[in-house]
């Protein structure tokens, strides 16, 4: 069954798992590359949009990263990232989502001198930008970031993690570790997700993309992780009886009854190699055994997707209509980073109103 995407479009939506790094115009790259002389793999924004889509198609994780080397180049300033920000509200809210949650790391963002610190404070001033700029323009969204660290950083620290304590009443969700994931267990910083615990404070783990189940079950059973990034590969840890009737796995029965919930990111997991194809993605799978599954983008630039395509997408290929929509959409409100009341009158004056208008 395919719904209409312009349905999709204007439907309220919840994007948990986006990168700022990875959500840039291609237009606005070049802007940017021009005026610090970098060069780039391609002139025109068709050509350069084309060309990060292709490249991130390679069907490895660390490939897909190198396409970030571009996009970070030109994020070194503090107009910059207040521009990037800004722009990632804005095609946000276009596209109808009505919360999200920006994750960036601001350690890849000093290399112009900027501190850390600072670059937060330009994110969070573009940020602002956009949202005050879309509520004007009657699309109403809030937009929070998401600190991460580095997973290839020599001896992991708390620095980044102290960073999210120091901003968290200044638009700062929570916490994540990105990157490669094969040879750098989450478990590595520890220290950090400790100290986190401590405070109160939230974190999401990428997990169970590039790496198998063992991954999620360090960042579950010992980080102990709010959410876990992607998560596609638990679906290894699922087989079938002589009956063809599903038989969960300890981890993954663990998952699915605590309701940890699930970041997927299908296009993105089909790109690089997590899944074959949308069609045999197991998001649906999932869905149908109750874990807590979320629908998101990861890099709207490298996949060259919106929020309401990759719905689109699960309506196309693997028969989703406007309850499932409806359906991962609650979840993703249910599980954002959000004071509970905040989170509750989310679905309840902005979620459940609009899917019922187009029952």
């Amino acid at each position: 069954m395919t719904v209409d995407i312009e349905l999709l479009r204007q439907l309220p939506k919840v994007s948990l798992h986006d990168h700022l790094d990875g959500g840039l115009r291609p237009q606005t790259i070049i802007e940017l590359a021009a005026e610090i002389d970098y060069p780039l793999p391609a002139e025109t924004a068709d050509d350069l949009g084309r060309w990060f889509r292709e490249a991130a198609d390679s069907g490895s994780l660390v490939r897909y990263l190198e396409t970030f080397d571009h996009t970070i180049a030109v994020m070194q300033t503090p107009a910059n990232l207040r521009r990037v920000a800004r722009e990632f509200v804005e095609d946000l809210a276009a596209d109808g989502v009505v919360y999200g949650e920006a994750r960036w790391a601001p350690e890849q963002h000093t290399t112009g001198g900027l501190s850390m610190s600072a670059a937060v404070e330009a994110v969070r001033d573009g940020l602002a930008e956009g949202m005050e700029g879309c509520r004007a323009g009657g699309r109403p969204i809030e937009v929070r970031q998401l600190l991460t660290s580095m997973r290839r950083q020599l001896e992991p620290t708390t620095t980044v993690a102290e960073l999210v304590l120091a901003c968290r009443n200044d638009g700062v969700a929570g916490f994540d570790i990105a990157g490669a994931e094969a040879g750098f267990p989450p478990e590595r910083f520890l220290p950090a997700f400790r100290l986190l615990k401590e405070h109160n404070a939230l974190y999401t783990i990428h997990a169970g993309e590039a790496d198998g189940v063992r991954s999620i079950w360090a960042a579950v059973q010992l980080c102990a992780a709010n959410r876990i990034g992607h998560g596609v590969r638990i679906a290894d840890d699922i087989g079938t009886d002589d009956r063809g009737w599903p038989v969960l796995g300890e981890l993954a029965g663990y998952i699915r009854d605590q309701q940890i919930p699930l970041e997927l990111c299908p296009s993105s997991n089909v790109q690089t190699g997590a899944a074959t194809s949308i069609a045999e993605h197991p998001i649906k799978r999932l869905d149908d055994l109750g874990f807590l599954v979320t629908l998101n983008c990861d890099n709207q630039l490298m996949s060259g997707t919106q929020l309401s395509r990759e719905f689109w997408l699960l309506c196309d290929e693997l028969g989703y209509d406007l309850d499932g929509v409806r359906r991962l959409t609650l979840n993703a409100a249910r599980s954002a980073f959000l004071p509970y009341d905040q989170r509750q009158d989310l679905i309840d004056e902005v979620i459940l109103p609009a899917f019922a208008a187009v029952r």
